[in-house]
């Protein structure tokens, strides 16, 4: 297949406002030249409708029918991402016959990791067939259902993209990992061969942002000034480390909200951000020293690279060598966007998308759907 331009939209479950839309060239296979991208922002009712949405799924959980505000904010967010896939095109100076499919996320509101016995369960909200009504553009949306109910862990997907980023930086020796820090923290490793892992390795973001926002604070540590300002309370660490999670084998996954604020109970701001950003960083080294080889290096996307206590305290707490993508010449805040739009060449091809050692599926899944087209 000839590369086509593609558009990938990504908004996570950290909820900081906007929707990152990213157009790539590509087939699926190999990145041919990446287009612009923007972090185009929600309006603030749609915030709030959204921070309502997480809270009725948490008390849903997969039990009884879904609660009815999902079907408001799915059409809400769809037709707000269809807007800023217009206006990107747009922008570029493209127009919808130039673009060969557009990747749509939607908005994870919850998730639930495959247990022994037990399938796993997994609800991202967004209308593909309402987005291609809108732009007249195919859109391929749904990607984590199908491994879900194959039996995998349904997360992280980004594992293709990043071994894709590998590959045009030459880090093909297994020294070299990425991380991705959203609200959860994944993590892709890649021997330069046929073995390619990725997991989630604990909380990132979203725990740190959440204490912030209890305390009236703000939206998060901004530039990791709290964090870098307290002390770290080792002890409840040192507990919070025990946590059995960290230290269980791959594949597996979490939801935004299995490691919460509350593990931060009872300390001061200051003292608090420092805390929960240790975790964060301590958990990534205990999943480094899960892998087949130790990486040297992690290369950092996500929201959390522009945090200079998370970035220090990978060094000292996950004992590596961290470096911000965008100092090798990645986009970092466009890569989860980029991603999707990789995939959803991918799913159009028929090519599979995660394998059993990325989610845990029984074999490599196509997954997503199309719409009509």
């Amino acid at each position: 297949m000839e590369p086509i331009w593609a558009v990938g939209l990504m908004t996570g479950t950290v909820l900081d406002g906007y929707i990152d839309v990213a157009l790539l060239r590509t087939d699926g296979e190999t990145i041919t030249s990446f287009g612009k991208y923007t972090l185009a922002p929600y309006p603030q009712s749609i915030r709030t409708l959204l921070e309502d949405t997480l809270d009725q799924a948490r008390k849903w959980n997969f039990d009884g029918p879904e609660p009815a505000i999902f079907a408001e904010a799915e059409e809400a967010i769809t037709r707000a991402q269809s807007t800023a896939v217009a206006n990107l095109i747009a922008d570029a100076g493209l127009t919808p016959a130039d673009i060969g499919i557009v990747g749509f996320h939607g908005q994870s509101v919850l998730h639930r990791a495959p247990q022994p016995g037990r399938i796993g369960a997994t609800r991202q909200l967004g209308n593909g067939q309402l987005m291609e009504d809108l732009l007249d553009i195919r859109v391929a949306y749904d990607f984590r259902s199908a491994d879900v109910q194959a039996g995998g862990q349904g997360a992280p997907l980004a594992a293709l993209y990043h071994q894709a980023l590998l590959r045009t930086i030459d880090a093909t020796d297994g020294k070299t990992a990425v991380l991705n820090l959203g609200g959860v923290a994944n993590i892709t490793w890649w021997d330069g061969k046929d073995q390619l892992i990725a997991f989630d390795v604990g909380p990132a973001n979203a725990p740190i942002n959440d204490f912030i926002r209890a305390l009236g604070l703000g939206d998060m540590d901004r530039d990791g000034k709290m964090a870098l300002r307290g002390t770290v309370d080792e002890p409840r660490l040192a507990r919070l480390l025990t946590h059995p999670y960290l230290s269980a084998p791959y594949p597996k996954s979490l939801d935004r909200f299995d490691f919460l604020a509350s593990m931060a109970d009872g300390l001061g701001p200051d003292d608090g951000a420092a805390t929960l950003t240790a975790f964060t960083t301590s958990a990534v080294g205990k999943a480094l020293d899960l892998l087949p080889t130790r990486p040297e290096k992690l290369v950092v996307c996500g929201g959390g690279r522009h945090n200079p206590a998370i970035m220090a305290m990978l060094g000292t707490r996950a004992g590596v060598t961290a470096v911000s993508a965008d100092s090798l010449g990645w986009r970092g805040d466009a890569i989860e966007a980029e991603c999707f739009a990789f995939l959803a060449v991918r799913v159009l091809r028929g090519l599979p998308i995660s394998f059993p050692t990325t989610t845990g599926a029984p074999q490599p899944m196509t997954g997503g759907r199309l719409s009509h087209g």
